[in-house]
């Protein structure tokens, strides 16, 4: 055995060169044009191994020629971009309401997306994969992908928690899939290079790569929807734990002997904060209320949060209790892992927006401990669009890059 951490020195070598390409073309996508002493800077690896990196990404098909700097003298530097013809990714969020499929180019455009609604007493693997395969015929049919883009690879996200490596659906709650093969099921159906992951990780990459995460070592990415997570970012890479379970903080314990929670616990911190625990208080502090009946839980979610934009005192009561259970549970997690920047991550923190901010902000300072909340920078997710097929995407970008 020889190279770092007892690794051989082979496998290590090629890490360290997958690392190189990752920071080097995040850096591209961020900056480019951009020349390569600006890489060298910014990334702070030596200009000739910014010239190796550049010309492994340019032979296979990532980045281009972008002319040049203008110089005020001297020889003007030659400029780098991602090239958007290069290839195509595809991202699928497969949640329990929707499969949100998009396909992006290599600069990480959104050229294609559709989404297909939940079949109804069809929650079996068969039918999640069919339409899994489903979306991303789609998307290929809609030939919004430059031509002639091979597809590089398929990203998938699946609630609950997945083994990553050997692509199987441990565990999810809401369908009480257990030991689901979804990866050997998904290669009968889709032709392409497939990454399985859960959604939180998908959403802390898309931070780490484009959003509020960059260029921070320390980051939480707290995913507010159906069910709740915390994807974790350590050192600047994302942390997975030693099963890929890391940050399943929605069935950390919030109140002791609380309400059940549907992974079938009490208390979970999912169960009061998740988009069904909303409306639990919702229909406990006023039974009455007509928003309680405004249709399924993404509409009565929306109705709430215009409710809080107009003053409306029941929605802005519930939302009082929500953020103040909400920012107790983010509290534990800046005591423990003392994170430069905690975001607030998917639909439910978007269609509440600043209101939900600020109250999570004031409910941190109430719970944590005064040196690393004041450390901690809460914010939105400035992530346009949808966070966790970006991040898939990027899995599989990360895949071709190795």
């Amino acid at each position: 055995m020889s190279g770092a951490e007892g690794v051989p020195a082979q496998r290590s070598s090629r890490h360290i060169r997958t690392a190189n390409r990752y920071r080097v073309l995040r850096r591209v996508l961020a900056a480019g044009p951009v020349s390569r002493p600006e890489l060298a800077a910014a990334t702070g690896l030596s200009q000739a191994t910014v010239a190796t990196v550049t010309g492994e990404l340019h032979r296979l098909g990532m980045v281009r020629a972008a002319g040049f700097e203008d110089s005020a003298g001297g020889r003007p530097r030659a400029l780098l971009a991602a090239d958007p013809a290069g290839g195509t990714l595809i991202g699928v969020d497969v949640a329990e309401t929707y499969v949100h499929a998009e396909l992006f180019d290599l600069t990480l455009r959104v050229r294609a997306s559709t989404r297909l609604p939940p079949a109804p007493g069809e929650d079996g693997p068969a039918r999640v994969v069919e339409r899994i395969a489903r979306a991303v015929g789609r998307l290929l049919a809609d030939d919004g992908a430059p031509a002639g883009a091979p597809v590089l690879g398929v990203g998938v996200t699946m609630p609950g928690v997945v083994d990553r490596e050997g692509g199987v659906s441990v565990f999810a709650a809401n369908w009480d899939w257990r030991e689901v093969p979804l990866l050997d099921l998904l290669t009968r159906r889709i032709p392409y290079r497939l990454y399985l992951d859960n959604p939180l990780r998908a959403t802390t990459v898309a931070e780490l790569w484009f959003g509020a995460a960059r260029g921070r070592q320390d980051a939480v990415v707290v995913n507010l929807g159906t069910g709740v997570g915390a994807g974790l970012a350590l050192g600047g890479a994302v942390h997975r734990g030693a099963s890929n379970g890391a940050g399943e903080w929605g069935h950390t314990t919030l109140v002791h002997g609380g309400r059940v929670c549907r992974c079938g616990r009490r208390g979970c911190v999912e169960s009061y904060v998740g988009a069904p625990g909303i409306i639990r208080t919702l229909t406990e502090l006023a039974p009455d209320a007509a928003v309680a009946r405004a249709g399924d839980q993404t509409t009565v979610i929306a109705a709430l949060a215009a409710g809080c934009r107009a003053a409306d005192p029941v929605a802005l009561r519930v939302l009082e209790v929500w953020a103040d259970q909400l920012g107790a549970a983010v509290a534990d997690l800046v005591n423990l892992l003392d994170p430069e920047v905690v975001v607030l991550s998917s639909w439910v923190a978007r269609e509440f927006g600043a209101p939900l901010l600020t109250a999570v902000r004031e409910a941190v300072d109430r719970y944590a401990l005064g040196r690393p909340a004041a450390r901690a920078e809460i914010v939105l997710s400035p992530v346009e669009g949808n966070p966790v097929s970006l991040g898939a995407a990027t899995f599989a970008l990360e895949g071709a890059l190795a």
